[in-house]
């Protein structure tokens, strides 16, 4: 037995100066600095030709028709919404388990976000959907989170037997496939981010696709008064009078900076992310033996595969460790890594939890706006959602590149914690005993036990 550093024992990992090669992100050649340069040179971060040639390359490499692009993902997201005619009293679903960019819009539009439970891959729970429909839904918020696509088929089912609207969150899942097609592909409509830190990562970016014109059409009229137009607009006739301003009462436009990067970084993102399959495969192929930890990805031989493992992260399970916290098992790693690798428990916080979606009154009227205009109380279905579904997964290091050697001394720390727990389940305040990570029974299940 190994004495943990945690517990006063020497850390076993040794950071190398190579080491900063497998994590640099994103990759900079001397073609994006000349592209970059060219706008700077010659004044064109306003423009719309360089966003313009991108939007094109990008809809043809996703396999949409039509491709907008924002300023950032939040906005792509808001502009989607209004796309599909969100509105007050309407609801929107969401799982609890994602950044607040993926809904939080919503109050926006006089809406109430509605938030679905997850399953054991972070993931929208299909079993939980049907029961937060009401008459009042308008669509489904489906979030491929740490990108994991999600159960588009069952998702996709339940959406149309109810004819609701899918909207599509990619921002971390850029070119994750489900069963052999891109996300951002099942949906009436996708948005996503391509920030500073995503693996689509091009400065601050947003992107809307969709293969409906009229959707395609009010995306674009939401913050692009430049080209709310006559020429532009050809199928969506409520909007046909309002020309020449933004309808959100806002721009959108993209920088042209964060454009000319995207098309760089479009030019070489499926030989990239292939690398970084290549590298977190192997990672977690050599820590498959350890129980308690499952990594969140795909069955590639089902034809579904991450992209390029955003985030990438562990299911952990306490109960393979005697009930030992995710946070105590972090810390042990953070203690081994002795500042060279930061880990951390739990991901995104649970959006229903927060107060902006209890109390937040942003209209002033005296009522929280997430029920303002709502025909029910949608707070109280929260009730329903696994208290512990969200608490039990670790982050790993995101390996951009496959050098098995480094690769290694990162997997040699993980599992001197996994076979060395036991040394840190005393002092361990936030133990949990018993119980799967995220609870197996459905809101529906949960509920006839309360009865």
């Amino acid at each position: 037995m190994e004495k943990l550093a945690l517990l006063g024992g020497s850390p076993s990992f040794q950071e190398l100066a190579t080491d900063k090669e497998i994590f640099r992100w994103p990759i900079i050649t001397q073609e994006d600095k000349d592209a970059v340069m060219d706008i700077v040179e010659n004044n064109k971060f306003s423009g719309k030709d360089i966003t313009k040639k991108f939007e094109d390359e990008f809809a043809e490499w996703i396999g949409r028709k039509y491709a907008c692009a924002y300023t950032n993902g939040t906005m792509s997201i808001t502009a989607a919404m209004f796309a599909i005619g969100l509105g007050i009293g309407d609801e929107i679903i969401c799982p609890t388990k994602t950044y607040w960019g993926s809904v939080s819009q919503a109050i926006n539009f006089g809406a109430s976000a509605v938030f679905c439970n997850i399953n054991d891959m972070l993931s929208m729970d299909p079993d939980d959907l049907e029961r937060l429909i009401s008459p009042r839904t308008k669509a489904i918020v489906v979030v491929h989170y740490h990108g994991y696509p999600c159960d588009m088929d069952r998702i996709m089912e339940i959406a149309n037997k109810h004819n609701l609207y899918v909207i599509e969150d990619c921002s971390h899942a850029h070119g994750s496939l489900y069963k052999g097609k891109k996300v951002g592909t099942f949906g009436h409509i996708a948005a996503m981010s391509m920030m500073s830190m995503k693996v689509f990562a091009a400065g601050e970016l947003g992107m809307v696709v969709t293969d409906d014109r009229r959707l395609y059409e009010r995306a674009l009229a939401f913050g692009h008064y430049d080209l709310n137009n006559e020429q532009n607009i050809l199928v969506a006739d409520e909007i046909k009078g309002y020309y020449h301003i933004g309808l959100g009462g806002c721009k959108g436009r993209a920088n042209q900076v964060s454009s000319a990067l995207a098309r760089g970084q479009l030019k070489h993102f499926d030989e990239r992310s292939a690398e970084i399959r290549k590298a977190m495969n192997y990672f977690f192929d050599s820590l498959a033996d350890i129980k308690g930890l499952k990594p969140l990805r795909c069955n590639e031989a089902e034809g579904s595969h991450m992209g390029g493992y955003y985030c990438p992260q562990f299911a952990y399970y306490p109960d393979e460790f005697k009930g030992l916290s995710a946070k105590r098992f972090c810390e042990a790693l953070r203690a081994e890594f002795n500042g060279a690798f930061f880990s951390w428990e739990g991901a995104n916080f649970c959006l229903h939890n927060h107060e902006f979606f209890k109390t937040f009154d942003l209209y002033n009227t005296g009522k929280p706006t997430r029920i303002e205009f709502a025909d029910r109380d949608v707070r109280e279905l929260d009730e329903s959602i696994n208290k512990s579904n969200t608490k039990y997964c670790i982050s790993v290091p995101w390996f951009k590149k496959f050098d098995k050697e480094r690769i290694d001394a990162y997997v040699a720390v993980y599992r001197k914690v996994a076979e060395n727990y036991e040394q840190l389940l005393e002092g361990d305040i936030d133990k949990e005993q018993g119980g799967r990570w995220h609870g197996t029974e459905n809101a529906a299940n949960q509920q006839k036990k309360k009865k």
